[in-house]
């Protein structure tokens, strides 16, 4: 068949769900060279004559029987193939699983397009002596997927290249786990839940890391010289600088490739085109998990367990998910591993999935319990610091123990000076009289201001008792420090949080005041940590808390030199325990065992639906009884803010089911989806031609809704 009457097949950039699926168009003659699957386009919509973009998935012949006449491409927008076979795939999958649409998986796979970055990048490579996988790799594996240039440039591309190799490090092997254990079950497409080594360690040019960052960049450097492609994702950027500076030492620059968020948007398009140029090594923080890969070897997701891997935008694909998906279509290596075993990981290493790897020799770090009792200090007890705390922060401070002196670090649960403050009278919460927010104090001596409409305080007034005094409920990162330099004068304080990021330190005395996550790398680790506020850590209510507050301690206690001590004020009880002696992978055993008693996540999968009652309700009926374990409510929402409050009443039920009828699930509740979004609404009074949005949303899977 002529290619004029080849049929483009295209998913269009809507986040409609009645638009989610595949549209067919004409291919115009003089577009014919350049419409191959992959590029970007923009086709024409029968509605007012309106043009919307898309990406061609697939060229193929028209339907039999169709006897019309189809609209044509209304242009083929560059000729780089931005969208390959295998993104496609895993958009299409995880929108299905999770009731959502493959166009926002795929605004989270593709950047938007830089015009500039793509036309150097094109004529890189379409000119003679560009360079291929041959110049990064002393293997020379030769390219085996799809090309992501278009015709033009894909001809050009395939002249030899005339430029020398470019000298790589020489391998490493993995340290701690074994002779080639790792690299063999990365070699084999294992799937690895690893237990990481919990110190710090010096690279070659004096930086320290984490040795859970070596582990994983050797991995992804090996799996790169086999000729396959390595993504690693992490939650954060502190964690990503650390890889980053593990794979300098490894891998040569041109192989590593950074998608990160955090990037300036040209910087973001650039990493994404590399990746597209050929196998690499590609590390980044959720998103990173879709990024185009020539024959992908090896998927890692560090701290599984950490929030940030939780995906904010439709259709909230975890990373984790999106990962054991990506492995399954593709046939990859895969490794999730953290400071601690989650839950969910725990699950799959007990059904089989997943096998348990870890390391030749248990090191846990030298953890000791203590009571929140008063210390004999006066300036002690105004630092909450109870006495075998401060013993062992002074010890470390002057070296009086026989260990070298150095840095301490103090972990605290709240950023700022007083996170929460009260009517010295009654006990109540202040509230802004303004807009009624929670009242904060910002430093000593300061009026108390208000968190969301930033309001000084300076008149109020308990709307409880008419008191007009108030006292502080909480201490956060800023009043500990300031207590702190009393305690111990003469010593420098460093304030470590979201408003005073610090990424390292060095090896001199210094009292390091940081909140959970924010927690600087000293140079050859902490002399003391002091884990403080645990109490008030698991006082938040959720389903995850013992698992967070874990993390958060493990995290911090592998910040500390090898001996040093890590004390946990405050905390008693198994979890406690748990973490003193090291049983990490028998608390999340335990966690679990208790989940399936209670038919709580991971033991069953959830969905909650929120919207209107009627809404809602015509969802619930969507789906088949017998493929649900049980509906939680409806039940009112609370309005996340005032603003909210004059919209309509909403309410939210939580669908339970087995993990064997999620599919069935997702595709009734998506129908439901697409008939409300369908459904024409009547414009409010006094708002002609004013068509309100849905208020239905749905969330499979959702890690906060218990």
């Amino acid at each position: 068949m002529a290619a004029a009457a080849r049929v483009a097949r295209v998913v269009i950039d809507s986040p409609l769900p009645q638009l989610d699926h595949l549209f067919d168009y004409a291919i115009p003659e003089e577009l014919a060279a350049d419409a191959v699957p992959g590029v970007r386009v923009r086709v024409p919509l029968r509605s007012a004559g309106r043009v919307a973009d898309g990406y061609l998935v697939e060229v193929g012949d028209p339907d039999d029987g169709f006897e019309g006449t189809l609209s044509p491409l209304e242009a083929v927008v560059s000729p780089a193939r931005v969208l390959t076979p295998g993104v496609w795939r895993l958009a299409r999958r995880l929108a299905d699983r999770s009731a959502g649409t493959a166009s926002d998986i795929l605004r989270l796979a593709v950047p938007g397009r830089m015009v500039r970055v793509e036309k150097a990048w094109l004529a890189a490579h379409a000119a003679p002596g560009a360079s291929s996988r041959e110049s990064l790799s002393e293997s020379g594996a030769s390219r085996e997927s799809m090309s992501p240039l278009g015709a033009a440039a894909r001809d050009a591309a395939a002249a030899p290249a005339a430029a020398a190799p470019a000298p790589a490090p020489a391998p490493v092997a993995v340290r701690g786990y074994g002779e080639r254990v790792l690299e063999d079950a990365v070699a084999l497409d294992e799937r690895i839940a690893l237990r990481a080594i919990p110190r710090l360690v010096p690279l070659p040019d004096g930086t320290w890391v984490g040795e859970w960052a070596v582990t994983l960049a050797t991995l992804a450097a090996d799996c790169w010289r086999g000729g396959r492609t390595a993504i690693v994702a992490v939650p954060d950027h502190r964690d990503l600088e650390q890889l980053a500076a593990a794979l300098a030492v490894v891998a040569p620059p041109a192989a590593v490739v950074r998608a990160d968020a955090g990037q300036a948007n040209t910087e973001r398009y650039r990493g994404f085109l590399e990746a597209l140029s050929g196998p690499r090594i590609i590390i980044g923080n959720r998103s990173v998990v879709y990024a185009p890969a020539e024959r992908l070897g090896l998927l890692v997701v560090w701290e599984d367990s950490d929030p940030l891997h939780a995906e904010p935008l439709s259709p909230y694909v975890h990373t984790r998910d999106a990962a054991l998906v990506r492995q399954e279509l593709e046939g990859c290596a895969l490794v999730l591993s953290g400071n601690i075993r989650s839950v969910e990981t725990q699950r799959l290493v007990e059904l089989g999935w997943l096998r348990d790897v870890g390391p030749e020799r248990v090191t846990s770090p030298k953890v000791v319990l203590t009571a929140n009792q008063q210390a004999p200090e006066p300036m002690a007890r105004a630092a909450r610091i109870p006495s075998p705390a401060w013993r062992a922060a002074r010890e470390a401070l002057n070296g009086d123990s026989g260990r070298p002196r150095g840095p301490v670090l103090v972990q605290v649960a709240r950023p700022g000076y007083a996170p929460v403050i009260a009517c010295a009278n009654c006990g109540q919460a202040a509230r802004c009289m303004n807009c009624k927010g929670p009242l904060h104090q910002t430093r000593a001596g300061s009026p108390p201001s208000c968190t969301v409409c930033g309001r000084l305080a300076t008149d109020w007034q308990c709307e409880h008792c008419e008191h007009r005094r108030f006292r502080m409920v909480t201490v956060g990162s800023g009043r500990t420090a300031e207590e702190l330099g009393r305690a111990f004068p003469g010593t420098r304080v460093i304030l470590a949080d979201g408003d005073h990021p610090v990424q390292r330190i060095g090896s001199a005395p210094a009292l390091v005041v940081a909140t959970r996550g924010a927690e600087p790398i000293a140079e050859g680790g902490y002399q003391a940590v002091l884990l403080l506020d645990g109490e008030r850590m698991l006082a938040r209510e959720s389903l995850h808390v013992a698992e967070d507050c874990l993390r958060w301690w493990q995290s911090a206690a592998g910040l500390a030199a090898p001996g040093a001590p890590t004390v946990l004020v405050g905390v008693s009880g198994p979890l406690a325990r748990d973490f003193a002696t090291g049983r990490l992978v028998e608390f999340a055993h335990e966690e679990l065992v208790d989940r399936r008693e209670l038919r709580f996540p991971p033991a069953v999968r959830l969905a909650s639906v929120t919207g209107t009652e009627a809404t809602v309700n015509e969802v619930i009926a969507a789906v088949d009884p017998a493929l649900l374990v049980d509906v939680l409510g409806p039940a009112p929402v609370e309005p996340a803010s005032r603003t909210a409050r004059s919209g309509p009443d909403l309410v939210r039920a939580v669908l339970r089911f087995e993990y064997a009828h999620g599919g069935d699930v997702a595709a009734a509740v998506r129908a439901a989806v697409v008939k409300n979004a369908t459904r024409r609404r009547r414009a409010p009074a006094g708002k002609p031609g004013y068509r309100p949005a849905p208020t239905l949303r749905v969330r499979f899977d959702d890690p906060e809704i218990l």
